[in-house]
């Protein structure tokens, strides 16, 4: 291999008649004065006689030409392999055309590529096209991990990728992108089986119910199955965990009700008016409802005529005091944006928002568990606002109170993870849950917080917020507005970002400043599997051939069945069962078995009989 045409100190081509180059493979350049350069094939591709050598100027120049005519290559006869080569760190002077090219042995990278040891970083897949490396890497990285690709699990090849955790202090937060079907997920969990293997506490909001981690594949080894059942804790919203009303203070209750439904400036001062300090549910709730009944009433003399017509002590009593409520909170506390705060508080108690507390999350983060809050969006964004400002301050107060040589409850540094971001902290408008999640952004690192930010969409995602994710996951994207996005915020380059479409599911650009540089990865077969993995196609193919299954069986034994026993059959047959059906969905059934050969049809004199 050597280096051939007009070079410069970043750039130069590379030719070869005898081995093809691979898109990110390295290759140390052996230039005489400057000495070993260590570089990246950015593009690579393959000449030979029925091909013109310099289509459209699009890779070489008759420079390229001339200079492989002159080292000896029979560009007339010859298969010719040439890669266009970037320098990781830029020369002094332009390279030496004509200068030897080899592939590096694994010490000559190990600084570059590995980060971390596997005890302390996370374990996330292999470097592509490092595999030549292989033979003479340390033992201590063999062996690792297993991919899935072509539907076969096979093991590691080349130098696996360690996610340094402990450089989250100094560039912390991650993104994570790609498009549907690109193995953004997949990727996800993969984090997530590793920060559970180091016990490290961390929260996740999945509105998709998929982030459960008690089923391992089946393709895994059986020596490689790991049992992560004591380490996550699935809870869904309104079941498991709440909010309790007494721990709230006004912004926190104005956050809930804001993202249940925003609230007018004037709904945020009947908050700020009616919320007393240690309210209960009940006590705030039925100071909304007495001032609004009394509200529509619309007078002082028609509440004391309620008064006076009231038939029992206990009514008059009600009364009374609602004209207080009336008199004291009428002018100031408009009737609309009154019902408006009632509205969404009684939305809230629905939903169950208020039926529990957070006590479960805190003592599962403290024993430094995976913590998985499941529920739909709106309710996970409603949620998200309480429970992410509750600890994120305890674990700031506990700092700070640590910072002042003060006593404060210990809690422990904690990631966030959410899927779908956007929707938690979208570009353009506000919102609760953005709120928290941009402080976090800004300030989490100094607190031992760091967030884990994925979505198909980083356009739509806030650009403050993007801005502060230090590392970056860019699996398979294929809208330009994302690829454009993706290109600003990340040190990807042109050639990388016109693949970007075309990625298998799987693979990933990891652009990450601990790194310095962008890395391409095959993210490594994971452990445990979504509950959703089965195709809905499958699952209804199962469902109507179990289905069948039990109505044969339930059959079988009555055969034959003709016309006058077949109200009698059916009867026995719904008994057993517990299944209702009316003759013609049974007949129907009976005719679907004939179909399939299970049983026969005969006609007779006397009706159809099945046997």
């Amino acid at each position: 291999m050597k280096v051939v045409g007009i070079t410069t100190q970043q750039e130069v081509y590379v030719g070869s008649k005898d081995r093809n180059f691979r898109i990110n493979e390295f290759l140390i350049i052996m230039d005489e004065y400057q000495g070993d350069l260590m570089g990246e094939v950015v593009e690579a591709k393959t000449y030979n006689r029925y091909i013109p050598l310099n289509i459209n100027g699009d890779l070489v120049d008759s420079s390229v030409l001339e200079s492989l005519k002159a080292i000896g290559y029979n560009v007339d006869e010859d298969t010719i392999y040439i890669a266009k080569v970037r320098l990781l760190n830029e020369a002094q002077y332009p390279i030496e055309t004509g200068s030897d090219v080899r592939v590096p042995r694994f010490k000559e990278v190990k600084n570059l590529m590995v980060k971390s040891t596997k005890e302390e970083g996370l374990v996330l897949g292999a470097i592509k096209n490092t595999d030549q490396m292989e033979k003479d890497m340390d033992e201590e990285f063999k062996k690792l991990l297993y991919l899935f690709e072509d539907g076969q699990l096979i093991p590691q090849k080349g130098i696996p990728f360690i996610f340094d955790l402990k450089s989250m202090h100094q560039y912390p937060h991650i993104g994570v992108f790609g498009g549907s079907g690109s193995g953004k997920s997949f990727g996800l969990r993969v984090v997530l089986e590793e920060l559970m293997k180091l016990n490290i506490p961390t929260i996740i909001l999945d509105p998709h119910f998929e982030m459960d981690f008690s089923e391992s594949q089946d393709y895994m080894p059986e020596e490689e199955k790991e049992d992560f059942n004591e380490r996550f804790k699935c809870l869904q919203v309104g079941y498991h965990v709440g909010v309790r009303f007494e721990e709230l203070n006004p912004q926190d209750l104005k956050n809930l009700l804001d993202a249940s439904s925003p609230l007018t400036d004037a709904m945020n001062n009947v908050v700020d008016i009616l919320f007393k300090k240690n309210d209960s549910f009940q006590s705030f709730h039925d100071r909304l409802k007495m001032l609004s009944e009394a509200q529509e009433e619309g007078s002082p003399d028609k509440i004391r005529r309620r008064i006076e017509e009231a038939t029992t002590e206990a009514e008059r009593d009600g009364w009374k005091r609602r004209k207080e409520l009336y008199e004291t909170y009428d002018k100031i506390c408009p009737y609309s944006s009154v019902r408006g705060i009632f509205w969404r508080l009684k939305r809230l108690e629905n939903e169950g928002i208020f039926s529990n507390d957070i006590h479960e999350i805190e003592e599962g983060l403290k024993m430094g568990k995976l913590i998985v809050i499941q529920g739909s969006t709106r309710m996970l964004q409603v949620f998200s606002t309480y429970l992410l400002n509750n600890l994120y301050h305890r674990r700031r107060d506990f700092k700070d109170a640590e910072y002042k040589h003060t006593t404060a409850d210990y809690f422990p540094p904690f990631i966030i993870v959410t899927d779908e971001a956007h929707n938690f902290a979208p570009k353009g408008y506000d919102s609760p849950s953005k709120s928290i999640l941009k402080e976090i952004s800004q300030e989490g690192r100094k607190y031992g917080v760091f967030l884990i930010l994925a979505t198909q969409r980083p356009t739509l995602l806030d650009e403050t917020i993007t801005a502060q994710l230090n590392t970056k996951f860019i699996f398979r994207t294929v809208r330009a507005s994302d690829i454009q996005t993706i290109k600003e915020e990340t040190d990807i380059t042109e050639e990388e970002a016109r693949r970007l479409p075309y990625l298998q599911s799987g693979d990933v650009f990891i652009s990450s400043a601990t790194m310095g540089r962008t890395i391409y990865v095959r993210i490594r077969a994971s452990k445990t599997t979504s509950p959703h993995t089965m195709n809905p196609f499958d699952e209804l193919l199962n469902y109507s051939q179990e289905r069948e299954e039990k109505f044969y069986r339930l059959v079988k034994d009555k055969l034959p069945i003709n016309d006058s026993q077949i109200l009698f059959t059916l009867t026995e047959i719904e008994k057993e069962s517990g299944e209702v059906l009316n003759m013609d969905q049974f007949k129907e059934r009976l005719e679907n078995l004939v179909l399939k050969g299970k049983i026969e049809k005969v006609t007779t004199p006397f009706g159809d009989m099945y046997k």
